[in-house]
């Protein structure tokens, strides 16, 4: 009988890499975590109507680059953004370890950061990304 622990690994997969770029051997590609994060920005820097099929999708950052940035602002911010990402990384990111954190970074009131934190589901990985917007 043989006691060995047996692991099941998930197929190593290669996804598209954003922004779109094609190469000598054809378009850029990227890992399951990379896809992730790709994802992350698009629905960050995505205005909601700039895609046809999807006039939902996006939260639109740069509606945000002339707003106060102030507590409000900060609030309106991270729920959109819980919203948005939740939804376009459904089955990817486990929902209940989603995080944001809005807010302007120490010594630059005139910028705004955002800190996002999840868990993806079928890794058990925690990632962790910041943008500044």
């Amino acid at each position: 009988m043989n006691n060995a622990i047996q692991t099941t690994r998930l197929p190593r997969q290669s996804f598209m890499a954003y922004p779109f770029r094609i190469g000598k051997t054809g378009a850029a590609q990227t890992t399951r975590l990379g896809h992730i994060r790709n994802q992350v920005e698009q629905v960050l820097f995505t205005s909601a109507g700039e895609r046809v099929f999807r006039p939902e999708f996006g939260f639109g950052a740069r509606a945000f680059v002339f707003e106060p940035n102030r507590s409000q602002v900060w609030e309106l911010v991270r729920n959109r953004l819980l919203a948005g990402i939740a939804e376009a990384l459904a089955g990817e990111i486990d929902p209940q370890t989603l995080k944001i954190e809005v807010g302007a970074p120490a010594g630059k009131p005139e910028q705004l950061l955002v800190q996002i934190e999840y868990v993806v589901a079928a890794l058990h990985k925690e990632e962790h990304h910041e943008f500044l917007v």
